[in-house]
């Protein structure tokens, strides 16, 4: 009995630290309206895929959805994320969510009516990603906010967990009702679950935000945010390594479907066990983050992984077994969770309040708009190689990159090290091993 008691207070004190950042109300309002929307947003993504290939059966239309939503990441977040600087956070995410939400009401009209035709898709996906690109630096920004200092790790990673669990169960629920209602439906779902996050920030309570009367010109804010992230000896280093897992690290899913087809020999129900095997070793990392009491060590985390997923890479390039497969692309969807939430969790700790916008812009550049630049130079090489290759190179460069990132940490560390002691973040300042 006493054993039992043991136990559950353990497992009781476990989920305790888990769930921390859900005892403060506004973080609790934005994680249930997240949970609501993310889900819809994997709902409609399948559906647009699955409804483009429909209507040309085109493999470049496929692709070329999912770069006109992603592409204006990359060009436009640096003007945009000055904007989020400048003007209330909350008030951009109630207009970015709105406009979110009228696009994918939209997507369900054409297609109820029967009109819906690619370009539309291609059209639609593009003024997606301009949304996009204003919404993930404000909501990047604005969400670290709902939460003490000390709880912003684990409030970044609760927020992976969402979008890694969404991932998880959106696709497959976005199936279901694709062969019951039709993508129409899933499109009108999708809109439906903005309001989620809508009615969430609509009932936060939240302190006045001081900003600036007057601006200065949008360039020289522009040129402000890039003298500080490249002036900044740990900001640039996080995000050069993170441009780096975006460019060949990230394209593994993308790759997935070639894999599983020509060196595993498999069809679609394989492919979705590969994804379901990545999603779940990314839902775990998450999880992991969430338990960890400080962001003390965290430097030393993104070395591990960085190379735990240059290895997982590596080692794919050599398997045929599926099985096999299946149980390194666990610890591949681990490791690219570990890197990416943890230097998410140390950009939003040593920015300052007044440049986190433009330092999330630089971080959604790096994270998503780099990846599909990526997709398309490792695809390019497969005329010249075999995708084994490709993922060879692909892991040889992460371990590479990781190596590099451990020689400078100390570096690295010296400097952010007393940023976030003076922030409150880190209780203690020990000597970088």
């Amino acid at each position: 009995m006493k054993k039992k008691r043991e136990l559950f207070h353990k497992s009781k004190e476990f989920a305790d630290r888990i769930l921390v950042s859900l005892k403060f109300r506004n973080f609790r309002l934005y994680f249930g309206g997240m949970c609501v929307s993310l889900v819809g947003t994997w709902i409609q993504q399948i559906a647009m895929s699955w409804l483009a290939y429909k209507l040309t059966g085109s493999v470049l239309f496929l692709a070329g959805i999912t770069f006109m939503a992603q592409i204006p990441i990359l060009l436009i977040t640096p003007f945009a994320s000055v904007f989020v600087d400048r003007f209330n956070r909350h008030s951009i995410l109630l207009f970015t969510q709105s406009l979110s939400a009228l696009q994918a009401l939209l997507l369900a009209w054409l297609t109820f009516s029967g009109v819906i035709e690619i370009w539309h898709l291609m059209a639609l996906s593009l003024a997606l990603g301009l949304i996009n690109a204003l919404d993930n630096p404000a909501r990047q920004a604005f969400y670290p906010g709902l939460v003490a200092p000390e709880h912003l790790n684990n409030a970044i990673a609760l927020h992976s967990t969402i979008i890694n669990g969404s991932r998880l169960i959106g696709p497959a629920i976005g199936g279901i009702i694709i062969g019951i209602a039709g993508e129409a439906f899933c499109f009108f779902i999708n809109g439906i679950s903005y309001l989620g996050v809508i009615i969430a920030l609509l009932n936060m309570h939240l302190p006045p935000r001081h900003s600036r009367k007057t601006h200065p010109p949008v360039l020289t804010d522009l040129n402000e945010g890039f003298l500080y992230v490249t002036g900044h000896l740990p900001i640039r280093s996080l995000l050069l390594l993170m441009s780096i897992v975006s460019f060949f690290g990230l394209p593994l899913v993308t790759f997935i479907p070639a894999y599983v087809k020509d060196i595993l020999n498999g069809e679609s129900e394989m492919l979705g066990y590969m994804l379901s095997c990545i999603g779940l070793g990314s839902l775990m990392a998450a999880l992991g983050l969430a338990a960890r009491k400080t962001m003390v060590g965290l430097e030393k985390l993104i070395t591990i992984h960085t190379f735990l997923l240059g290895i997982s890479l590596s080692s794919l390039a050599f398997i045929h077994s599926p099985l096999l497969a299946a149980l390194i692309l666990i610890p591949a969807g681990f490791s690219i969770i570990m890197t990416v939430a943890t230097i998410n969790s140390l950009l939003q700790a040593l920015a300052d309040e007044d440049k986190r916008g433009r330092v999330m812009g630089y971080l959604a550049m790096t994270f998503t708009g780099i990846s599909p630049l990526g997709c398309m130079a490792l695809g390019y090489l497969e005329k010249y190689t075999r995708l084994p290759a490709i993922i060879l190179l692909a892991g040889i460069v992460c371990i590479l990159a990781s190596i590099t990132f451990e020689y400078y940490r100390p570096l690295i560390y010296k400097y952010s090290g007393p940023l976030l002691l003076g922030k409150g973040i880190k209780k203690s300042s020990p000597p970088a091993k």
